[in-house]
């Protein structure tokens, strides 16, 4: 599904490489132990909450009382745990793949999964002291430092992004995340960061500091490499995304017909429900508890991912901050509270980019979802009523 009419202008992916790796580059084997978190707390804290209303509570079957028997096949449906918050699968599939027991088998699709996570956090997490990210954080500056395929093409996605959004999604802004204190490790203090604080980390904050090198022929590993003494890597702003379309590539390649993948909040839908009907998912209202709906989307082989500011964040003296840390000022955005959900192919791109248009703001994101052909919508709070804001090419999702 696409956003937005094909005579607007589109998003300039040229500067956003895609990431190659698939889910058939993975090494199907159970790792010891829990796989380590991306983020510190609880990650359905970090991100506003997009909530499964239809076609994820079915367990074997589906919610529609005609779907089973229509289609004549099997869904399967779990949850379970990863990079520090949950996730859910719902997968159905029209016709026999195992010539066992007739249908898709769960246990080893679970195993896979979890397998799957556990790689992606052995490369990427910044809280397992000896992922690749972990390792290279450490490392000293000008030096290539050897890391896998898929965490490099990660991060060449994510200075892609960097350029695209002119520096708004940037992912070397860990030092900042620990000076205003969301980190576990982090000493909060009432006065909060110093200008002079702020200013002294900037130095080594900043995507345009990093630089890639891609795998050639087995002649040539791929590396990553910084430029500056004491820059750090946390691709926590799309982390996430990229799991939801591993784990959706791997499900259609073991015989999913359709299904639906969530991490966190973030989903990708691809197929529709075995009833033959869309799928629908519900974004929560900042402002009321309880995981209200604000709006219904419809999915058509598409993500969604939102970025909100109500439900991680600190007090200071001087009022109250989130986790949403502008990049190129080093300070932590006041909370709303609000937050912005992007539609788009790829769940990796939703979660991008919800990031970085909360960040520049209702008008300059708008504008930006506008002249790119991203599929936006920005929900703001005006004299206690929700107040919510389209893209023209969020249309094609709505209710």
């Amino acid at each position: 599904m696409t956003c937005g009419d094909a005579t607007q202008k589109t998003f300039d992916w040229e500067n956003v490489p895609k990431v190659k790796f698939r889910a058939s580059d993975a090494i199907f084997r159970r790792d010891d132990g829990k796989p380590p978190r991306f983020y510190s707390g609880d990650l359905t804290l970090c991100f506003a909450l997009c909530v499964i209303v239809a076609g994820c509570n079915d367990r074997g079957v589906t919610s529609s009382p005609v779907a089973y028997d229509a289609v004549h096949g099997q869904t399967l449906s779990w949850t379970g745990r990863t990079m520090g918050t949950t996730f859910r699968v719902v997968v159905w599939a029209k016709e026999t793949r195992d010539d066992t027991t007739g249908y898709l088998d769960q246990k080893l699709l679970e195993q896979r999964v979890e397998t799957r996570l556990a790689q992606i956090n052995q490369r990427m997490s910044t809280y397992q002291a000896d992922s690749e990210l972990s390792q290279f954080n450490v490392a000293p500056p000008h030096r290539w430092f050897p890391v896998s395929t898929e965490t490099a093409h990660v991060v060449e996605v994510a200075i892609g992004y960097h350029r695209a959004t002119n520096g708004m999604l940037d992912v070397t802004i860990g030092p900042l995340m620990r000076l205003w204190g969301f980190d576990d490790s982090s000493t909060v203090t009432q006065q909060g960061p110093t200008h002079d604080q702020i200013q002294d980390i900037l130095k080594r904050v900043g995507s345009q500091h990093v630089r890639v090198r891609s795998e050639k022929g087995g002649k040539q590993q791929a590396a990553i490499q910084k430029l500056v003494e004491g820059l750090e890597i946390d691709v926590s702003s799309l982390a996430k995304g990229y799991a939801v379309d591993q784990l959706v590539a791997l499900l259609r390649q073991a015989g999913g017909a359709g299904g639906l993948v969530e991490i966190g909040g973030e989903v990708r839908a691809w197929g529709h429900r075995a009833d033959d009907r869309m799928w629908r998912v519900g974004i929560e209202n900042p402002l009321i508890e309880g995981r209200t709906l604000a709006q219904i989307v419809k999915l058509d082989n598409a993500a969604v991912a939102t970025s909100g500011d109500y439900r991680n964040f600190r007090s200071y003296r001087s009022g109250r901050v989130s986790h949403l840390i502008d990049p190129r000022t080093g300070m932590a955005q006041a909370t709303g509270p609000r937050s912005v959900s992007v539609c788009a192919k790829t769940c990796m791109e939703s979660d991008a980019l919800a990031t970085a248009l909360f960040l520049m703001g209702q008008q300059e994101g708008l504008s930006w979802s506008e002249d790119n052909g991203v599929a936006a919508m920005f929900l703001t709070i005006e004299n206690g009523k929700l107040r919510r804001v389209f893209s023209s090419h969020f249309a094609p999702y709505l209710e």
